[in-house]
C-alpha cells in the first residue's frame, strides 16, 4: 500500500521562513536552511519551499537560499514563487530542487504546464492552486492569495493537468492558519476532477485533523502544513505513529 506522506511548508520571505493566517499577518519563524535540515532528519517525507513574495514584487525566486538548502536535505524538495517561464524551471532545477510548483505563473501563461511537463516530465511539474470561496463558488485566486482571478478551481485543476501537471497542491484560504482542520469539501471535489496525487495544504491544527483528513477522502496522497511543525506543536514522528495506529500507511525511519 502506498503510504500517506507527511510534508512541511517552508513559506520563505526575504530569506526567513514566516507564517500567517488566511494568507496574511506574516510573522518570522525560522532560517529555511536550518528548519529544512531538520525536517530531513525527524520523519518528513518531502518539502515545500515557497518563496511567497515574489510573483507578487515580480520578481525572481531567490537561489543563494535555495541552493544551501537543496544541499541539506535528501527528501524531495518542491521549490515554488515566481515561476513564470521554463527558464525558471531550469534555474530552480539547477539549484537542487526535484519539482517545481506553477501558481501564478501558469495564470499568466496557461502554456507553462504544457511546456515545461514536455520538457522536464509530468513528474516534476506541481500545480498549486490558491482557492478561496466566493459567493458559493470555488475561485482560483493569484499572487499569493491577493487577486481574485474569476476562474472555476475545479475546471482550472481540470485543465492543467490534462495538460501536464503531475500533481496538484491544493492550499484553501479560507482555512489557512486558522488550525480547525482540512478543507474537506473542497478537497473531495479536486480528488474527483484530478487523477493525479493530491496534497492538501491549509487548516491542520492537530494530530487529529491529519487522521480525520486520511479516513474520509483516501485520494488525497499527502498533508501539507507549517505553523504546527515549526511551532512544535505537532511532532512528525508522533503523527506517524499514530498514523499507523489508526491504519493509515506512513513512513516511518528508524
Amino acid at each position: 500500500m502506498i503510504t500517506k506522506r507527511i510534508i512541511p511548508c517552508l513559506d520563505v520571505r526575504d530569506g526567513r521562513v514566516v507564517k500567517g493566517v488566511n494568507f496574511e499577518q506574516l510573522g518570522d519563524v525560522a532560517s529555511p536552511v536550518e528548519l529544512a535540515a531538520y525536517y530531513s532528519e525527524h520523519g518528513a517525507d518531502e518539502l515545500v519551499f515557497y518563496d511567497i513574495t515574489a510573483s507578487a514584487e515580480g520578481r525572481a525566486l531567490f537561489t543563494d537560499i535555495l541552493r544551501e538548502t537543496a544541499q541539506r536535505v535528501f527528501i524531495p524538495l518542491t521549490v515554488g514563487g515566481g515561476i513564470n517561464t521554463t527558464a525558471d524551471f531550469d534555474r530552480v532545477l539547477k539549484c537542487g530542487a526535484d519539482k517545481v510548483s506553477v501558481n501564478s505563473g501558469a495564470i499568466r501563461d496557461p502554456s507553462l504546464v504544457g511546456k515545461a511537463a514536455k520538457l522536464y516530465g509530468d513528474q516534476c511539474v506541481v500545480l498549486s492552486v490558491d482557492i478561496k470561496r466566493v459567493d458559493g463558488v470555488f475561485r482560483v485566486f493569484a499572487r499569493g492569495g491577493r487577486d481574485n482571478t474569476g476562474l472555476e478551481a475545479m475546471e482550472w485543476i481540470r485543465r492543467c493537468v490534462g495538460e501536464g501537471a503531475g500533481e496538484v497542491v491544493v492550499n484553501s484560504i479560507d482555512t489557512d492558519g486558522v488550525k480547525k482542520g482540512f478543507d474537506l469539501e473542497m478537497l473531495e471535489k479536486v480528488c474527483e476532477v484530478a487523477p493525479v496525487p493530491v496534497i492538501a495544504s491549509g487548516g491542520a491544527g492537530k494530530i487529529e485533523d491529519f487522521i480525520q483528513l486520511f479516513h474520509t477522502l483516501p485520494g488525497v496522497d499527502a498533508g501539507l502544513a507549517a505553523s504546527i511543525f515549526h511551532f512544535g506543536e505537532v511532532r512528525i514522528e508522533d503523527l506517524k505513529r499514530r498514523m499507523r495506529e489508526e491504519g493509515i500507511p506512513a513512513r516511518i525511519v528508524g
